[in-house]
């Protein structure tokens, strides 16, 4: 009989604490951790191709617009390597605010070396596709003539 009651609290015993608690929840949360990851690489790679074929589906335009405004967004990286090394390096994106005769206005990624040629008041023929930015032809009078008029 006391065997009897010894066994059945060992195996009850065994069914709810099957060893020490960390060496169980460590898989189950780095496997959770492992879905989120790729879940969110799989996410943003279907968004980024969403998008090239909303690109491509587009008609590709030709539009009178001024540049409304420039700016700029600076990101600041930091990079550990061995021996305690550190190393810091930054990368700007440019963009560029257009507005459109309708009074419209939109904004467009661009490289910058074209950023560095374009003025706020700048006019011309703005070219794109969806949301993809494919060049800008400037008039050829100045841009105090567009902003005066």
């Amino acid at each position: 009989m006391l065997f009897k009651g010894l066994r059945e609290e060992f195996i009850l015993e065994s069914f709810f604490y099957t060893g020490d608690t960390l060496f169980n929840l460590i898989p189950i949360f780095m496997g959770i951790i492992f879905i989120i990851v790729i879940g969110s690489i799989i996410l943003n790679a279907g968004k980024g191709i969403s998008q090239w074929k909303k690109n491509e589906d587009s008609p590709r335009l030709s539009v009178h617009a001024i540049i409304s405004s420039k700016r700029t967004n600076i990101s600041r990286h930091t990079h550990h390597h061995d021996d305690h090394m550190h190393s810091h390096s930054t990368s700007t994106t440019y963009y560029v605010t257009f507005q459109f005769e309708s009074g419209d206005r939109s904004e467009f990624r661009i490289s910058g070396k074209e950023y560095g040629q374009l003025a706020e008041g700048d006019s011309g023929t703005l070219t794109f596709q969806g949301t993809r930015y494919l060049g800008f032809e400037r008039d050829f009078h100045s841009s105090q003539d567009t902003l005066r008029g």
